[in-house]
């Protein structure tokens, strides 16, 4: 399918692993209800992933890793998942069958899997995966690991692929929308001995059972791990499926159980990835993240201007933008960064459009202004349109004047009327809101909770055997209503009590500012309660038994959380320079990293500087002189949030140091306009006369390797010198007339 194999190769030295093919299970119904009102009317799978639809990049990896058979399970819309497979390329590749296994009455990945055992389908060891994932990680270590440790321990079942991804510790959720996540694991075997994605954060305390810690010499108790939800599996998964009806969530029923269940004495373990990717879509805030990564080339070889699994390649631009070739586009219209324009698209005039995607068939009006936004195929959007951070589904039509405020999500079809604006975190569909939720819409791999409080019953039902809403349901000829502005046509979806807080957590828009704030002082005060009572876990989130513990070991962490640390603040900076995120947003970002590594303000100060001057030295330039400009641009530009963190002098001091380590070691080129930017650093009131001075004190019984870079500014710190005794002097003239 283009994309390169680049994964599991069989092993050799088996005769039985020759003969039987590696399969895949791919699960192509989540049996969630987070992306309604989107799919009332399409699957998941098929939604369109920067123009592609998700399934699509899970076949593409398989076939790249080296799987042979996918059994494809569909459910919810199954006529349209079985439709699509039929009409793409995927069940004509030599070397690689797709078939699908349909049913209409299953409700769980239980049922899925209970449905599949029975058909005796599954010859050996396989991948089972979800239709939403992403990934271009090599299948050939994992599959090795899994098989030596089955030939050892029968009882070794299931292997999952984790990632290592620091949770907020103010949202308390990873960067893909998710809840924070624990894990303890034996260190030396991977074995996975605790799992818990629902932890009562209100009792600050993680409870392990009294056995777990005296029939293990040591366990790592992780909450900056991900789960990445692809599992190698033994076909002896499948029977305990069968065997026992509770297991319907793979997750909270089957692995919790394995992990508690004495009797069996069933054991799953752990393969962490390093430099791969792989997630898993299972909200809008994971839509948005993956989508990100996507464009960022993360995920290659599964990326805009590679074609797979049928796509149509784009070419790749500067800074991240993707073009296809039929794109009309008027010459004042301006395109940002990381953003993909699909093919037949038309924009108009003074139209800006950055940190977006847009499908194939848009029209686009004059000064239209879209960002960090998601607009699929055949969308009209009409002039003097405004969209920030939202999803607009196919064919939906915007009137001249329409705006959408952040996580507004518009199903298809809709349309918004003329100067209506659609308030932040509105759902609209053609369809009415269900009253009640469908039993048959129980959640997969999440809670019950899809935000949209109670939901479905639309006075109809979806028939999950076409995935075509029935004809009794009501509106479906939707007519036009007041709810949505002249000519406007859709219902709004209400969010019930409650509900709130789980819109702007998974939304696709960042998180508002005042409830970050809100969060850190909650964490702040529960922090300071926690240490009173000294039981809180360690900074790097990992706990370390005694018998392990050592000073070369807290040692190395501490380095280790550094680099993380400040590698942490440079990825959210960037991500603010290119997607034009507030700098008070930044700010608080930046404040719940310095509360998770437990660093000081000066950490915070001397990481951003860092990160601004590497933006400046990465910025085209053909001299010093150019140089030390692009280093004025952005010290102008990001002065605020700089000296958000330069409250007293000691942090003023660090920034100085760290820029002198910067000169020396890692961005020799500011070498020579070191004393330049010391200066414009002082005349944007960013660093103080007495932090340079002091500084220069601080110097002067050092060698003079130590310095080179007081030498260079030697004019400069003699002129503030002697700027200061003058105004020492005149004060003392002022007070000794006063006096008088």
């Amino acid at each position: 399918m283009g994309a390169q194999r680049k994964g599991a190769t069989r092993a050799e030295d088996s005769d039985e692993l020759a003969r039987v093919p590696l399969q895949a299970i791919l699960l192509a119904d989540s049996f969630a209800t987070k992306f309604r009102p989107i799919t009332l009317e399409r699957p998941k799978v098929l939604l369109p992933l920067v123009n592609v639809p998700m399934i699509s990049y899970t076949l593409a990896w398989l076939e790249s890793a080296g799987v042979e058979e996918v059994i494809v399970f569909c459910c919810a819309h199954s006529k349209q998942v079985i439709g699509y497979l039929e009409s793409s390329e995927w069940l004509s590749q030599p070397n690689f069958s797709v078939t699908t296994i349909e049913s209409h009455n299953s409700v769980s990945a239980g049922d899925a899997l209970r449905l599949i055992y029975e058909r005796n389908v599954i010859h050996g060891d396989f991948i089972l995966i979800s239709g939403d994932t992403v990934s271009n990680m090599s299948l050939t270590q994992v599959l090795q690991e899994h098989r030596e440790r089955k030939k050892k321990d029968p009882n070794a079942v299931m292997t999952m692929v984790i990632k290592r991804s620091k949770s907020s510790p103010i949202t308390r959720q990873s960067r893909l929308g998710t809840d924070e996540l624990f894990m303890a694991i034996d260190p030396n075997t991977k074995q996975l001995l605790y799992y818990e994605d629902k932890a009562d954060y209100s009792k600050a305390v993680i409870c392990l059972d009294k056995l777990l810690l005296t029939d293990n010499s040591s366990i790592s108790l992780h909450n900056d791990t991900q789960d990445c939800y692809i599992d190698i599996c033994s076909p002896e998964v499948l029977s305990l499926f069968t065997d026992n009806f509770d297991y319907q969530h793979l997750r909270r029923h089957f692995v919790k159980g394995l992990l508690v269940d004495d009797i069996m004495g069933y054991k799953i373990f752990t393969h962490e990835i390093h430099s791969s990717y792989a997630a898993r879509i299972d909200n809008f805030r994971s839509y948005d993240t993956i989508s990100k990564d996507i464009i960022q080339r993360w995920t290659y070889p599964f990326v805009p201007d590679v074609k797979f699994g049928g796509n149509s390649a784009t070419k790749l631009e500067r800074q991240g933008m993707y073009r296809a070739s039929e794109v009309v586009q008027s010459r004042s219209a301006e395109i940002g960064p990381f953003t993909v324009i699909g093919n037949g698209t038309k924009i108009g005039s003074n139209t800006k459009i950055s940190n977006s995607v847009v499908g194939e068939g848009c029209t686009i009006g004059s000064n239209v202004s879209i960002e960090g936004s998601y607009i699929w195929n055949n969308v009209t959007i009409e002039d003097n349109c405004k969209l920030m951070h939202a999803i607009v589904c196919d064919g939906v039509v915007m009137k001249s004047g329409a705006v959408l405020e952040p996580g507004v999500v518009l199903s298809f079809k809709v349309v918004i009327g003329q100067q209506f604006v659609v308030p932040s975190y509105s759902k609209v569909s053609l369809h009415e809101q269900p009253i009640k939720q469908d039993s048959d819409e129980e959640l997969e791999y999440a809670d019950n909770s899809s935000g949209i409080g109670e939901l479905s019953s639309i006075a109809g039902t979806v028939d999950k055997s076409n995935g075509v809403m029935s004809s009794q349901l009501s509106g479906e000829q939707c007519q036009p209503t007041d709810e949505l502005g002249t000519g406007g046509i859709g219902y709004v979806w209400s969010i019930c009590e409650g509900s709130h807080e789980e819109e702007w957590r998974h939304s696709i828009a960042p998180i508002p500012a005042d409830k970050l704030a809100e969060a850190i002082q909650t964490t702040e005060d529960d922090l300071e309660l926690i240490t009173q009572d000294g039981s809180v876990l360690p900074a790097s989130g990992e706990l370390k038994l005694d018998s392990i513990d050592s000073d070369d070991v807290d040692n190395e962490d501490s380095r280790d959380d550094s680099i993380d640390f400040e590698k942490e603040v440079e990825a959210t900076f960037l991500r603010a320079v290119h997607e034009n995120i507030k700098e008070d947003h930044v700010i608080l970002e930046v404040n719940s990293l310095r509360l998770s590594y437990n660093k000081l303000f000066a950490d915070c100060a001397g990481a951003i500087f860092y990160s601004m001057m590497k933006l400046a030295l990465e910025t085209p330039h053909t001299s010093a002189s150019e140089l030390c400009n692009n280093a004025v641009s952005v010290i102008t530009k990001w002065k605020k949030l700089l000296k958000s963190y330069l409250n007293d002098i000691d942090e003023q001091i660090e920034v100085i140091l760290t820029f002198e380590e910067m000169c020396l070691e890692s961005a020799k080129e500011f070498f020579p306009v070191f004393a330049k930017i010391l200066w414009h650093l002082y005349d944007k009131d960013i660093i103080q006369e007495e932090a340079v001075l002091k500084w220069d004190d601080e110097k002067k019984d050092a060698d003079d390797s130590d310095k080179v870079f007081v030498k260079q500014s030697e004019k400069f710190i003699q002129w503030l010198r002697e700027a200061s005794e003058e105004e020492e002097g005149g004060g003392g003239e002022e007070e000794e007339g006063n006096q008088e």
